[in-house]
């Protein structure tokens, strides 16, 4: 009987733990949309709660916060920058970057099917993860503004490249450190 429900057990797609871990990751995402750094360029924080996710949750996990936010998004509550929710929000000139998210999460998921599994191998499906969402990011950007791929990438691109670098650098530092001290 023990045997059985053991089995059982492992069958199911997530577990209660994993649940409430991948819940609490969506909302540290909507925490960190409404988190503006002001500066010439501003940002918010929305891409450390991505990469934090996925360093701390691993690839499965990870893309499921990150798609369980952009649902609660979509479907109208103020999940994201500037406390915007809703279709309007995803389809506007910068709503392609939200959805860039999934492509960063599905990246780091596939790295973790090759053979090996270390700091490095992350950290380079993080930044794997994050070229692939500022390509479908502009490309929507140049899709809904009609603008060309020059303006897109000076405008959308290259202000925010030093910054999301270092936000990659603080989640993966601090996945890394809690990792350490709690079982996930």
């Amino acid at each position: 009987m023990a045997q059985e429900a053991a089995v059982k057990q492992n069958k199911k797609i997530f577990t209660t733990k994993e649940m409430v871990l991948t819940a609490m990751m969506s909302a540290l995402m909507a925490v960190c949309s409404w988190i503006e750094i002001p500066g010439t360029v501003p940002f918010t924080l929305q891409t450390f709660a991505v990469f934090f996710a996925l360093m701390l949750l691993g690839g499965k996990n990870g893309f499921f916060a990150t798609l369980v936010y952009i649902l609660l998004g979509a479907v109208g509550l103020p999940v994201f920058s500037g406390f915007s929710g809703g279709i309007s929000a995803l389809t506007s000139y910068s709503g392609g970057y939200i959805v860039g998210f999934l492509f960063m999460a599905g990246a780091f998921w596939a790295a973790e099917f090759l053979p090996w599994k270390n700091i490095f191998i992350r950290v380079a499906a993080l930044i794997i993860g994050l070229a692939l969402c500022y390509a479908f990011g502009t490309a929507w950007f140049m899709h809904v503004t009609q603008s060309g791929i020059k303006y897109s990438l000076s405008a959308c691109v290259v202000p925010f490249i030093p910054f999301d670098l270092a936000k990659m650098a603080l989640a993966v530092v601090l996945a890394e450190r809690i990792k350490k001290h709690i079982t996930l």
